[in-house]
């Protein structure tokens, strides 16, 4: 069990580092700390499991099974950044192995983790909007 812990907090900061390099690309990071929130669901786990609630044959009705939040330093600014892992379990693979799937992204307590945000989510769009404007020459 603490191999699939290590794995999954492995990926998680993998995940950070991604969020991360979209910001800034030349960032050094450092982890100052976590809390591991295994009772608390996130507000966006909520909001899945209310969708789920509404509609179980479209979304999941299974909770996360555990939560941490992670506050990372960027190093050249000293900012904070505080990000909060979802950690879910997915059905097994026919073999039997577990599967689990994490949730990483910024929390939404600053201007700048709220812009992050928006940006991942609009990001295949824009690229979208950037190649017609490109391609009408």
């Amino acid at each position: 069990m603490v191999q699939i812990h290590n794995f999954l907090n492995e990926q998680a900061w993998l995940e950070i580092l991604k969020w991360e390099k979209k910001e800034n690309p030349q960032e050094n990071l450092q982890l100052t700390r976590f809390k591991g929130r295994p009772g608390e669901l996130s507000p966006k786990a909520r909001f899945w499991l209310f969708a789920g609630w509404l509609l179980p044959t479209r979304f999941n009705t299974e909770p996360p099974f555990d939560r941490h939040d992670w506050v990372v330093k960027r190093k050249t600014t000293g900012e904070e950044v505080r990000y909060v892992i979802d950690y879910y379990s997915a059905p097994p693979e026919q073999d039997g192995s577990p599967v689990f799937s994490l949730d990483v992204r910024p929390a939404l307590d600053s201007f700048g983790s709220v812009k992050q945000r928006i940006a991942a989510a609009t990001e295949d769009a824009w690229a979208s909007v950037k190649a017609d404007q490109t391609g009408r020459v």
